[in-house]
């Protein structure tokens, strides 16, 4: 049975999530095919260039198979937050609909497709690095934290609320937000939960049973390392990027850097990526599994890959204008 359009005005937007190494990328390259459309990505390391083996990045040859959007937008060094995605998102997906293509998002980093599924209200300002930097050094002293916490409860007490006393990310995010806003985060929350979503959503996710994830993850980081993930993070460095670029702090990366700078052990390096990863892909089916309305496909073996893609195009293919 053929999904029906929701509302004539709304853009249908066709979302396939699922933790890391779980299929993503082969099922949305078939189904993209047959579907007729391109890919937009939804991974918050592949916006990074340079960071092709160790994001597990689509290959050239499939690139030319089907155009995918959102990767290789920024340098190493930049910062690209979910706002960023938000924004860029939006334009890519009006265009697709525009010129005839179903919009398809596939991708992992679940904060990314929050910012579109739901419609976050962020800021006007974007980041201050130098202040978040400033804070940082305020919450690394032995009271410092809970001086930020304290800051935070008399500005916004209705986020401190919400925030635990040691999370010092969303503390300093918090605070962040309202020095360059000049209002709290918590409005920022409220006017959110007041947004209509402009699109129509027909969001699947995959799942596998974890010990095979875990035995694909595993290989997977043991085949970066033969495609020279090592030396994809030298050249990074001889081009001049360190251990402050956003792009050398995402997992796998942090741990070769640590390693090139003798703080970590060869073995160690990678049995820290190993597990890193395995534990990224647990909070992503944590993250996934609280979202509503997806239609969740279990990933058995790899005829399955076939059948979930015509079952999700059955069920989408009328969509398109």
């Amino acid at each position: 049975m053929t999904f029906k359009r929701n509302n004539s005005k709304k853009i249908p937007l066709l979302i396939l999530a699922g933790p890391t190494a779980v299929g993503k990328s082969a099922l949305a390259l078939t189904l993209a095919q047959k579907l007729n459309t391109d890919i937009i990505s939804a991974d918050s390391a592949q916006v990074y260039r340079g960071l092709d083996i160790g994001t597990a990045k689509p290959t050239l040859e499939e690139q030319k198979l089907v155009k995918h959007h959102l990767i290789d937008i920024v340098c190493p060094d930049q910062y690209f937050s979910a706002a960023d995605y938000q924004k860029a998102a939006d334009m890519i997906i009006r265009q697709l609909w525009s010129s005839g293509k179903l919009p398809f998002m596939v991708g992992g980093t679940g904060l990314y497709i929050k910012a579109i599924t739901d419609r976050f209200a962020f800021g006007q300002q974007g980041a201050n690095f130098d202040f978040r930097t400033t804070l940082e050094d305020i919450a690394s002293s032995a009271e410092g934290l809970d001086q930020l916490y304290s800051r935070l409860n008399e500005v916004d007490a209705q986020a401190a609320r919400t925030i635990s006393p040691r999370d010092k990310k969303r503390i300093i995010r918090a605070l962040e937000v309202y020095a360059l806003e000049g209002k709290p985060i918590s409005e920022q929350v409220t006017k959110t939960r007041q947004q209509e979503s402009p699109y129509d959503l027909y969001y699947f996710s995959l799942y596998m049973e974890r010990d095979v994830l875990y035995s694909r993850i595993e290989n997977r980081v043991e085949e970066m390392i033969e495609d020279d993930f090592l030396g994809e993070v030298r050249r990074l460095i001889e081009q001049g990027y360190n251990q402050h670029s956003p792009g050398l702090q995402i997992l796998g990366y942090r741990q070769l850097l640590n390693y090139l700078q003798k703080d970590m052990q060869w073995d160690e390096a990678i049995s820290e990526i190993k597990k890193q990863t395995r534990n990224l892909a647990k909070r992503q089916l944590t993250w996934f599994r609280r979202e509503k309305g997806i239609k969740w496909f279990e990933i058995k073996d790899q005829a399955v890959f076939y059948d979930i893609a015509e079952n999700i195009y059955i069920k989408v293919k009328d969509l398109t204008p």
